[in-house]
């Protein structure tokens, strides 16, 4: 307990607890609930909540800290409400999201909406993005990644200027 308190009160009010690296891969349980990595759980900071989201242009997940969903709000709030395209977006994505804490063992349930859009059932590959992570089909994922490499890494990492 007194460790639990002393890691709340480092991480209070901290902008950025931790990056999310490495990656996972664990079982959806029969209740379809996901154990979270300790140490991911550690990263997200306080509140202890995570936004997930569907994919925007993969069959996938995107899990974020309120930290992070916070500031990507940000820059789209400033757009007009009659800028339809924008507002579209918004619509989509917010009612599709779930907002999920963990309970006692670190488990998280996502609702059934957003395990059927990723296609996840039985194991589910926890990929990190630096941000938060993504939830990926481990089928899916081993194509993706094998198609990443082919386009090659390295333009990549110029295109963002690494």
């Amino acid at each position: 307990m007194q460790v639990e308190r002393q890691a709340k009160e480092g991480l209070e009010g901290s902008e950025a607890p931790g990056l999310f690296v490495s990656q996972f891969t664990h079982s959806l349980d029969p209740k379809k609930r996901l154990i979270i990595p300790a140490i991911w759980r550690q990263n997200v900071g306080y509140p202890k909540q995570l936004f997930v989201l569907r994919g925007v242009n993969q069959k996938c997940l995107y899990v974020f800290p309120s930290r992070e969903i916070h500031k990507r709000l940000e820059a789209i709030q400033t757009r007009s409400i009659a800028d339809e395209k924008a507002t579209q977006f918004m619509r989509i994505l917010a009612s599709s999201a779930d907002l999920v804490t963990w309970d006692g063992q670190g488990r998280i349930r996502i609702k059934d909406e957003l395990l059927s859009y990723a296609e996840l059932t039985d194991q589910v590959l926890m990929a990190s993005n630096f941000r938060g992570f993504e939830l990926w089909n481990p089928l899916r994922w081993a194509s993706v990644d094998q198609a990443s490499a082919a386009e090659g890494f390295v333009e990549a990492a110029k295109y963002v200027g690494f």
